[in-house]
């Protein structure tokens, strides 16, 4: 068996190779048999994305794609509508076109609504089991219908699958999804992420007997089951048109719910209109910007308007919903702590950090060694595909440590591949002295495809150790960052560019320094309400409480419970008569299976997190790892004899990442693709002669 897997794995590996450019060439079917469809580079009338044929001089144009994104924000609830509109720019007859679409979300995103426009019709997408929905999609595809599929792959990854895309023909899918407001440090911020960073994929490849492959650019692996559904093809920047591909607009509405200090996009120019009842309308400066990096607003309360108590409920048939959030009051009573620690910083120096991240890590990392006390311990480990440490061990702060560890940072570049894993178990595995608290700081831009794997290490491994992460660049694999910080007692923080270095760095070192609100709970709730989280984790300062609750009756005030250090902390919060708020069972909905994915990294039985998550996502109309939106159109519009092409629609390099030092050899680069290709049959020579030399000693 291992036998036939290892050979299955190497001839699929070995003819994905061959067919294209290097693993980034989209499945695009036998298009290079219709010359028809094919067009000459004076036909281009502006920028857009061509693939070669076979035919000198001539190329297939690929579908567009435009998103155009409206949130509604109402104190703390966003309302997302993300619509894509995919366009078949060939005119010829027979030009028939799939459009696959791989695309981030937030990582707590629920995603709820799927329609499908085609002209002033629409059609209202259905929640089903993802196997059902998948089946559905395909059917309809192959009838010649136009349908329309949204699958999760990821907490922050998902797929939009579009078929049967008519010549010149525009199919607009509408997605919605609702997710809360962030508080930290006394701002509120939204983040809206736009592209899929490149993962590093580690593992050996194999051929999935139970999953198709999708349409990426790595194979599916031993560690990394999906990978080929979450690493779409990547456009080279040295081919990208004129125009730039997979534009997005932007608008946002804003209704705070108290008066504004301050409001801000650090790494987009926005326009701003303030409507006289307080509410304010956002758009970006450009029409559209390219898919390259995150979006993010912040906003500031006036002086003294900061709410310290949210309460919001929602009624649904029998059931009730209320929300939570309790700001603790912010440090100022709260003098730094004097303990003493060890702190672990670990960098990442793969080649996704290559050019302005690997910057802002050193940069960060340099200000952190500078914060350092004579009575704390460090150490610095950086890892690519290997992994180096420092010192042997953590060392006590002195002159002489101290400026080895900055000539140490200073002389770091960035290349190779992400290998997470060995740099996580050396941080993980030390002891600090009893006096003195461990503390872990990773600055990585998390772009792996192999999340579960590394939660696990840290869920065993933490030991007495807090785990803070802090994600590098423009477009951070934030659901990785977020999480670890979860399963690490830490708290995630995100630099995206180096002029926020200095103050996102005093930002998590104030949090380092105060101490935690811990041993929380509340107090009034009875065993028939579920509440999530179902034990509130330690907080830093800036940090609030929030739960949400469930129950056919909630109680009219409960109270909140905790320390500050050694001080005892307290809350009393009124349920009774709050404030009405639609989208809370949505928000409760995808906390509960959030949960759930958790309790199954616990040793949950898989079949029961399934059925679990199937019976709260089905009753709630959401998208999650076992439920898929299909939309189908009844009245098929492919004519049976003409073939269907599908395209995997390419996505951006995230900005200020390299190229070269992620893929390692360019797009086109010929040679390159048959040394390795060389280098495969080498390896299937040998497999075949081992095979035989072992048949022959059998039968000897």
């Amino acid at each position: 068996m291992t036998r036939h897997l290892f050979l299955r794995a190497t001839l699929a590996l070995f003819l994905s190779l061959g067919a294209g450019s290097l693993s980034l060439a989209p499945a695009c079917g036998n298009e290079l048999e219709q010359p028809d469809r094919t067009i000459s580079l004076n036909d281009v009338k502006g920028g857009r994305l061509l693939f070669k044929t076979n035919q000198p001089g001539r190329f297939l144009p690929a579908p567009t794609l435009k998103t155009d994104v409206r949130i509604s924000v109402t104190g703390l609830i966003a309302r997302a509508t993300v619509s894509q509109e995919f366009l078949n720019p060939s005119l010829a007859k027979d030009a028939w076109a799939e459009g696959i679409y791989v695309f981030p979300l937030p990582e707590t995103a629920a995603v709820d609504h799927l329609r499908m426009k085609i002209g002033e019709r629409i059609i209202e997408g259905q929640i089903k089991e993802k196997t059902e929905a998948k089946k559905v999609y395909e059917q309809a595809k192959q009838e010649g219908k136009r349908a329309s599929l949204v699958e999760q792959e990821r907490p922050n990854i998902f797929t939009t699958s579009v078929a049967n895309i008519g010549p010149g023909e525009r199919i607009t899918v509408e997605i919605e999804y609702q997710e809360t407001i962030r508080y930290d440090q006394g701002a509120f911020s939204l983040r809206f992420p736009m592209v899929v960073g490149p993962r590093y994929i580690p593992g050996t490849p194999v051929v999935m007997e139970d999953q198709p492959p999708g349409n990426g650019w790595s194979l599916d692996t031993d560690r990394v089951p999906d990978a080929s559904r979450i690493t779409p093809p990547v456009l080279h920047p040295a081919h990208s048109p004129i125009n730039p591909i997979n534009p997005v607009s932007l608008n946002i509405d804003l209704a705070p719910g108290f008066p504004l200090g301050k409001l801000e996009s650090p790494y987009h120019q926005i326009l701003t209109i303030a409507e006289p009842d307080g509410r304010q309308h956002i758009t970006l400066r450009k029409d559209a910007v390219p898919a390259d990096r995150d979006f993010l607003l912040t906003w500031h309360p006036a002086s003294g308007q900061a709410p310290t108590v949210s309460v919001f409920r929602e009624q649904r048939g029998n059931e009730h919903y209320a929300f939570l959030m309790a700001m603790p009051p912010i440090g100022s009573d709260h003098s730094p702590t004097t303990v003493a620690r060890e702190t672990i910083f670990v960098i990442d120096t793969s080649g996704s950090m290559s050019g302005t991240s690997i910057e802002q890590a050193k940069a960060a990392l340099l200000l952190a060694l500078n914060r350092l006390t004579t009575q704390d311990r460090f150490n610095v480990i950086q890892f690519n595909s290997v992994t180096h440490v420092l010192f042997s061990q953590a060392q006590p702060v002195r002159p002489d440590t101290l400026r080895k560890a900055v000539h140490y940072v200073e002389q770091l570049r960035a290349n190779g591949g992400t290998e997470i894993l060995p740099a996580l178990r050396m941080a993980l595995k030390g002891s600090a002295p009893t006096s003195h608290l461990r503390q872990v700081i990773f600055l990585t831009d998390g772009q792996v495809g192999n999340e579960d794997e590394l939660f696990e290490i840290i869920r065993t491994q933490l030991g007495t150790s807090r785990l803070f992460t802090i994600g590098i660049g423009s477009a951070p694999n934030s659901h990785f960052m977020r999480k670890a910080a979860e399963f690490g007692r830490g708290t995630f923080t995100h630099i995206g560019s180096t002029s926020e270095v200095q103050a996102q760095m005093d930002a998590i070192f104030r949090k380092l320094e105060r101490p935690a609100l811990t041993d929380l709970r509340i107090d009034g709730i009875n065993d028939q309400v579920e509440m999530f989280p179902p034990r509130i984790p330690d907080l830093y300062e800036g940090e609030p409480v929030v739960v949400t609750l469930k129950g056919r009756t909630l109680p009219d005030k409960v109270t909140i419970q905790g320390l500050i250090g050694s001080a005892p902390w307290t809350t009393s919060i009124t349920l009774k008569n709050s404030d009405p708020r639609e989208g809370l069972s949505v928000y409760w909905a995808r906390q509960k299976i959030a949960a759930l994915m958790d309790q199954q990294r616990y040793g949950l039985d898989e079949t029961a997190t399934k059925q679990a998550v199937l019976d709260v996502a089905l009753a709630h109309h959401l998208v999650s790892k076992y439920t898929s939106l299909v939309a189908v159109d009844v009245t098929p519009a492919r004519p049976a004899d003409k073939l269907l092409q599908t395209h995997a629609m390419k996505t951006n390099l995230p900005d200020g990442q390299d190229y070269q030092a992620i893929f390692g050899l360019p797009q086109t680069a010929t040679s390159g693709q048959l040394q390795i290709l060389f280098g495969l049959a080498a390896l299937l020579a040998a497999w075949l002669m081992w095979t035989v030399r072992g048949y022959w000693k059998r039968i000897a």
